[in-house]
């Protein structure tokens, strides 16, 4: 008897359908906001048309971006264990209902993908199907306790409270609590929620050394003692690092699908899933608008520098990273951008020729940049940077530009100490020969190590991590000093 009563019983279970959701719960991402900043970045001017789109609702604004861009089906961030559990609820024979508030040329993407779904139910461009219009639409098909559902938040509550079991998605044991007092709890997802290291790994606080050129008019215009231009310079690095922090996030919003191709940057927090991007989101958001008002107590001046900085940050996460030379050019200013903004809050005039020298060097260290990536994909399989203007069979190139602008830089710094400026500027200017020499040595190295492929990070970083990189700007800096 107990034989019958048990296959009975798992009849019954087999003939309640299954409905899984889509955001957050199969997949560690949210569709809209992924398809939204991807479209972003391949048609920006598509922009002035979202909040038309979102006047007529919030689903007709998931299937204009659905339209033109949807969720690329082979790259999401599936959720193993969850598709592990549908897999094996498909295999006992359940029906399987992909059920969520994302469009449906992107639930029908997906399903295509997986093979899993006997069916789908989703927003249609004007019904948006989440939340209590879900919990609804399926209670009249299956009716009261009629199906089990897999969720993962707050708005699931509605679709548990008709649901037979209520299967959780979360790292929240509130959110638990919560379906269980409204449904039975069956399968418990555990995820853990996003730490401080998530947090700060998408701020990217290692790039931060960057901003450190700042401090460069302090240096050139001999002020390292003045402690008014020293205190305007501290506060420009907080403020320039914040928006550098910021404008990373958007950057990686913008390439969550080429992030997940690429061997090293698939790890981020926001392409491997550890944060959503509605995280991202509000990330970027406090950490501009933070720069912003930290820049408010500095000269107007350095403002205007912040604002061109953000645009052009903007400029090259939407569009320009993918024109080939385009790219290091304009990385090259962005890094020449950082000591305009230091002479800005300062009010330290620069020279054309540190503005000179600047370019070109960072010309170089582009470059590098640029090598690195490319060796990097060719070791991966790859046939060229995903996502980027450049091939395989480009690194030659790249390695005779980049190492001929770094001795350009080299030259300029030997016409600037043989100059008037110098012999102005300088008591002992015959020191400058220590950066010099320091300098083509640190380039040369720097070339060198990239070629043997042992420099995996971008140079600057590479720079402050190395031993003999460290001991050289010591010495260079030193000398500087020395020479005033």
């Amino acid at each position: 008897m107990n034989t019958v009563s048990d296959s009975r019983l798992a009849a019954e279970a087999d003939a309640v359908p299954l409905c899984v959701d889509l955001d957050g719960t199969l997949v560690g991402t949210d569709s809209l906001y992924e398809a939204f900043f991807a479209l972003l970045k391949r048609h920006p001017l598509l922009a002035v048309r979202f909040p038309l789109w979102l006047s007529r609702g919030r689903a007709c604004l998931k299937a204009r971006v659905a339209e033109a861009l949807p969720l690329d089906p082979r790259k999401a961030p599936y959720a193993a264990d969850v598709v592990d559990f549908v897999h094996g609820e498909k295999a006992q024979g359940r029906t399987i209902l992909l059920v969520t508030g994302a469009d449906e040329r992107v639930a029908r993407g997906v399903a295509d993908h997986l093979g899993l779904f006997d069916q789908i139910m989703a927003s249609d461009g004007i019904t948006n199907l989440s939340g209590r219009r879900k919990a609804e639409a399926l209670r009249r098909r299956f009716g009261p306790r009629g199906f089990d559902y897999i969720g993962n938040c707050k708005k699931d509550l509605s679709v548990w409270r008709q649901a037979r079991t209520a299967h959780v998605v979360t790292a929240s044991d509130e959110l638990t609590r919560k379906a269980g007092e409204v449904s039975s709890i069956g399968r418990v997802f555990a995820r853990q929620a996003a730490g401080l290291e998530a947090w700060l790994g998408a701020l990217r606080m290692h790039q931060w050394l960057k901003n450190l050129l700042v401090f460069v008019p302090l240096l050139a215009g001999q002020a390292l003692f003045d402690a008014s231009a020293l205190s305007a310079s501290i506060v420009a690095f907080l403020s320039y690092s914040l928006l550098a922090s910021g404008t990373y996030v958007i950057n990686d919003l913008c390439d969550l699908g080429v992030d997940r191709e690429h061997p090293g940057k698939r790890r981020r927090p926001l392409a491997s899933g550890r944060l959503l991007p509605s995280d991202g989101i509000r990330l970027a958001g406090g950490l501009v608008a933070l720069a912003l008002l930290l820049g408010l107590f500095l000269p107007w001046s350095f403002g205007l520098v912040l604002a061109l900085y953000f645009a052009a940050t903007l400029s090259y996460s939407l569009r320009l990273k993918q024109a080939m030379l385009i790219d290091v050019v304009l990385l090259a200013g962005l890094y020449t951008l950082r000591i305009l903004a230091g002479s800005a809050a300062t009010g330290i005039p620069l020279s054309s020729w540190l503005l000179a020298f600047s370019m070109f060097l960072f010309f170089s260290l582009a470059l590098v940049k640029r090598y690195s990536e490319l060796f990097t994909s060719e070791m991966a399989g790859g046939k060229g940077l995903s996502g980027r203007g450049y091939r395989a069979e480009d690194v030659n190139t790249v390695v005779s530009l980049g190492a001929a602008s770094g001795f350009v830089a080299v030259l300029v710094l030997v016409l600037y100490i043989n100059s008037e400026v110098a012999a102005g500027s300088y008591s002992r200017p015959a020191l400058l020969w220590i950066p010099c020499v320091g300098l083509l040595y640190w380039i040369s190295r720097a070339w060198m190590v990239v070629a043997r492929r042992e420099m995996h990070d971008d140079p600057l970083i590479w720079a402050a991590r190395d031993q003999l990189s460290r001991w050289t700007i010591l010495i260079c800096v030193a000398a500087v000093a020395t020479a005033v």
